[in-house]
């Protein structure tokens, strides 16, 4: 397509999806990519809340999935955002209720339960393996 005749709309579009194999640093891009799209679809107030949750799921997918690949969506939803991290790995994240103070393991999951308004574990239908791992910011106002 020429963006000269077929020039394209301002703004960015309600969702953004794209696979990636995260390593230890890819958390600090994900977080500026998702800054972004969260400033253009005016919820600015939800980045930190937002970004935080997300750091944790892409520990997880860097601490346990082999191979480190993963889908990350990021769709804007009424009053909020949604964003899912999926893999092919076909063991779910556990919350663990009891994680020490001084655990480097267990507290990511609680993390996103108290950072996020509804999260959840979606095991992917046969014969897919994996799961998808997604969470909703919704502004106050």
């Amino acid at each position: 397509m020429n963006h000269v005749t077929h020039p394209q709309e301002a703004g960015l579009a309600e969702s953004y999806s794209f696979g990636i194999t995260v390593g230890e640093h890819s958390a600090r891009h994900l977080r500026r990519i998702l800054r972004i799209h969260l400033s253009a679809w005016e919820r600015p107030e939800l980045a930190d809340e937002a970004e935080l949750a997300l750091t944790e799921l892409i520990a997880n997918v860097v601490r346990h999935v082999p191979g480190r690949r993963c889908t990350v969506r990021m769709l804007r939803t009424d009053g909020g955002v949604r964003v899912e991290v999926g893999d092919g790995h076909p063991e779910l994240p556990r919350r663990i209720a009891a994680a020490g103070e001084l655990d480097e393991c267990g507290r990511g999951l609680a993390m996103v339960a108290a950072l996020a308004r509804r999260w959840g574990i979606d095991p992917h239908e046969p014969p897919r393996t994996g799961k998808t791992v997604w969470f909703e910011c919704l502004s106050d106002g």
